[in-house]
């Protein structure tokens, strides 16, 4: 299997259209239908569903280009960083949880393009739960991540900072008039809950008794779009403060009570070398943590 071939076989997912694939890609149809054939044939299973007007993916086609589009993603990114002058190049990528932590990251990213302006960072937003995975499968650089999580297998820095976990309401919900929430507050109410592990298991310790069980009607991993949800009268979502700006909207943020704080990491794989752009990351990071980090 070619990477070449990965390019083709995304480009054609990504258009829908092997005539206009074969078009971005500067080759023949005939070129790129074959490659795909003999693909299948390698791989022993149908990629796209026959007849449809349109190309559509089989369920095999959908998990193979997620895969691909990850084997692409980190072969671009070993060459990005092997590939250097002396001065530092490549590119880093952090997985990052949504958190107002990620502040301090932003600014050593900031200095970052002072100090080595050739490096390049993504950003990808995701929960812990998927940061863990891509940084094992070497995808990720880095992840940010809200505690408790695991960190057996990974180095990390507590980044400063905390936030609090409270539920976000419609400001036409009885709950609008508290100025905080205790649990009988929440017991009758339909819930919208983080699908972290960590979190779930710090808001059970908050909860303090197996004997409540609250209505869970939706999970998310992106408070965006829970608060979507929250808008439209899914439910209330159970969040962190300060990532949703509920100013000049229809939403608002309640705390709990007693206060539940969260803190957040960086985190690193433990046994893998860093690339010198990671290096030179983590180095203007470091200088931006307080003393007693």
């Amino acid at each position: 299997m070619e990477l070449r071939v990965l390019r083709y076989f995304l480009m054609v997912v990504n258009e829908r259209n092997i005539s206009r694939a074969a078009e971005q890609l500067h080759v023949s149809q005939p070129t790129i239908s074959r490659q795909l054939k003999d693909l299948e044939a390698e791989l022993g299973i149908s990629l796209f569903e026959r007849g449809s007007r349109q190309i559509e993916l089989t369920e095999a086609g959908e998990y193979f280009a997620n895969q691909a589009r990850q084997i692409v993603l980190l072969a671009d990114k070993t060459v990005a960083n092997v590939n250097q002058t002396q001065a530092i190049t490549g590119s880093i990528l952090i997985g990052s949880a949504e958190a107002p932590m990620m502040t301090t990251v932003a600014k050593a990213i900031a200095q970052l393009g002072q100090t080595a302006p050739n490096v390049r960072v993504g950003i990808y937003s995701t929960d812990a739960n998927d940061v863990g995975q891509r940084l094992k499968a070497g995808i990720f650089d880095f992840g940010v991540v809200m505690e408790p999580t695991e960190k057996n297998d990974n180095d990390f820095l507590r980044l400063p900072g905390t936030t609090a976990w409270g539920v976000l309401v419609r400001r036409d919900s009885p709950l609008a008039s508290k100025h905080a929430l205790a649990v009988s507050d929440l017991v009758d109410q339909r819930v919208i809950m983080s699908q972290q592990q960590g979190s779930i298991a710090l808001l059970d310790d908050w909860i303090g008794t197996s004997d409540v069980q609250l209505n869970t009607v939706a999970t998310y991993n992106l408070l965006y779009n829970a608060s979507i949800m929250v808008a439209a009268g899914v439910g209330i979502a159970l969040c962190l403060d300060g990532i949703i700006n509920t100013a000049q909207s229809d939403l608002r943020f309640i705390p709990l009570a007693p206060r539940l704080e969260a803190k957040a990491s960086l985190i690193w794989p433990k046994h893998s070398p860093l690339s010198p752009a990671a290096t030179a990351f983590l180095k203007e990071l470091r200088e931006l943590l307080p003393s007693d980090h």
